[in-house]
């Protein structure tokens, strides 16, 4: 049985995705990665290359830089585990990187609630 590439790159991610946050909350002591999830990891086709979006669970601005560089010194471990776990011929390079789609969104939202209420303020 073979995968579609683009079924394979999702599920390899996945999987990535599932190790990682596993060993975050299992095997990982650096309190610099207390509460951080990983949210989602895109996958270059060749499955080479993933980048981690990851965010904290109490989410303090200055915590993310401490918490992606902390995931960054760890890459080489993760990245062995990975590979031996996932079952991947290659192990991928692991970039990771804070999550800041809910933040714009949040924004968004905020900034469409003010101009509604100051039109009703106005009219």
């Amino acid at each position: 049985m073979t995968d579609k590439p683009g079924l394979r790159q999702a599920r390899v991610a996945e999987r990535v995705r599932e190790e990682v946050a596993s060993m975050l909350v299992t095997e990982v002591r650096d309190p610099r990665l207390a509460g951080v999830v990983v949210v989602r990891v895109q996958m270059t086709p060749d499955l080479r290359e993933a980048v981690l979006y990851v965010r904290l669970l109490s989410d303090e601005a200055g915590r993310r830089v401490e918490a992606v560089k902390a995931l960054s010194h760890a890459a080489r471990r993760f990245r062995r585990e990975v590979a031996e776990r996932v079952g991947l011929r290659f192990s991928p390079t692991l970039e990771f990187r804070y999550d800041e789609g809910v933040d714009t969104s949040a924004r968004v939202e905020e900034l469409l609630a003010e101009i509604r209420s100051e039109r009703d303020e106005q009219g």
